[in-house]
């Protein structure tokens, strides 16, 4: 039978509509694409996201950039840290809302490519001819290829090395409360035995930012949980005059996955048309959180590969010196949470900024990478590297006296 559509995406959020956007822009060279997004997506759709990033070279989003900032900052509680002045790569911000405004737009115009907003997912399945049946809210819809984008775990205490939570007010003052040409990247709250806890401000006008309350912990933690540094941060930077919440933002990002994926639909394999996308494969860098880069990038080559008549395909994996790096970064930082706010603050006071922001950027050389690495002290690094290969000894030790039992 011949199938509903070519191609349906799982997801309307940055992903989904990221890879929507590209296939439209083919207009009747694309695939018959169907989008099915949960949520309904009216007007201010996405307003609860901001997504930021260095601008290293052109991008196709030039026009959405909200905010662009020279310089941004990192500091300890004591006030120790650096500003690294990047005017030539400015650290960039696009609203959620319409960065998805415009992706709608541009579906909607397109002839072979259409958004099912308000659309609940209930199962997909694969048949016996080998195409994918998706059931919603609306109705069963089959197609050739699958792209799923919703996440394929729910943040949990153990899902992941670290996790990211985050808990932003976007607030209007009435009196001068921020200087607009810096960003805070980290002003880090006093260590904590088990966490890593700081401030994040992008000010847009002397008299409006948005505040965020940021933690790295092995815990995923809910918005209430992060209230007070947040309120204790507003009330500081405003000397307690507070101002007016024009809206608020919250999530939880992965940093370092832990275990294997959830099963798979059956039938999905290497050549069945099935790609997963999205922040939990491979669209977070999992030292960071950034993700809107590396979407981008993504999107890019799955819709070149669809275009080609080659089926979608899935996040290119991290180059192995920079998956080292952060699967070690990391590993320290789980380990002795108390320490991170200095080994932040060394990275911004000893790295040279055009370096730093490449290697935050995933486009590091390896004399940025050494630079890196130089600015860090080595103990913790290296220590963190024995414990991973005595587990690793131990493990298979276990392993040989599981075999030599089976002998006997």
């Amino acid at each position: 039978m011949r199938p509903d559509r070519d191609l349906v995406i799982l997801g309307g959020g940055c992903t989904g509509a990221s890879l929507a956007e590209r296939l439209a822009d083919a207009g009747t060279g694309a695939p018959r694409t169907l989008v099915i997004e949960a949520r309904d997506a009216g007007p201010g759709f996405g307003d609860d996201r901001t997504w930021c990033f260095w601008r290293t070279r052109p991008h196709r989003h030039e026009g959405l950039v909200a905010q662009a900032w020279p310089r941004v900052r990192v500091a300890s509680h004591d006030g120790r840290g650096g500003v690294a002045e990047t005017p030539e790569t400015p650290y960039q911000m696009i609203r959620g809302a319409d960065f998805h405004d415009a992706a709608r737009a541009a579906i909607s115009a397109a002839p072979r490519v259409d958004l099912a907003s308000g659309t609940r997912v209930v199962a997909v399945t694969r048949s016996p001819d080998g195409l994918w049946r998706v059931e919603t809210s609306a109705g069963p819809v089959t197609a050739t290829a699958l792209v799923d984008t919703r996440p394929d775990r729910r943040p949990a205490p153990g899902g992941a090395r670290l996790w990211q939570s985050f808990l932003g007010r976007e607030i209007a003052c009435d009196r001068a409360s921020f200087d607009p040409g810096t960003v805070e990247l980290m002003r880090f709250l006093p260590p904590h035995p088990d966490r890593i806890a700081f401030i994040y401000v992008l000010p847009f006008a002397p008299d409006r930012a948005l505040v965020e309350a940021t933690v790295f912990a092995a815990d995923p933690l809910p918005p209430p949980a992060l209230v007070p540094d947040l309120e204790a941060a507003i009330a500081e930077a405003t000397r307690g005059r507070g101002g007016a919440v024009l809206r608020e933002e919250h999530g939880v990002l992965p940093m370092g996955l832990l275990g294997p994926p959830p099963p798979a639909p059956r039938g999905a394999g290497r050549r069945s048309g099935l790609v997963r996308a999205g922040l939990t494969a491979g669209g977070a860098r999992p030292s960071s959180g950034y993700a809107f880069r590396r979407i981008q990038a993504w999107a890019d080559a799955c819709a070149a590969s669809l275009l080609a008549g080659r089926g979608p395909i899935a996040a290119a994996p991290d180059g192995r010196l920079l998956a080292f790096m952060d699967r070690l970064f990391v590993r320290v930082l789980a380990a002795d949470p108390a320490r991170g706010p200095d080994l932040f603050a060394a990275l911004f006071r000893r790295t040279p900024p055009a370096r730093l922001v490449r290697f935050l950027s995933d486009e590091p050389t390896l004399l940025d990478a050494a630079a890196m690495a130089a600015a860090l002290p080595p103990a913790p690094f290296l220590r963190a590297l024995a414990t991973r290969d005595s587990a690793r000894a131990a493990a298979a030790a276990a392993a040989r006296g599981r075999l030599g039992e089976a002998a006997r």
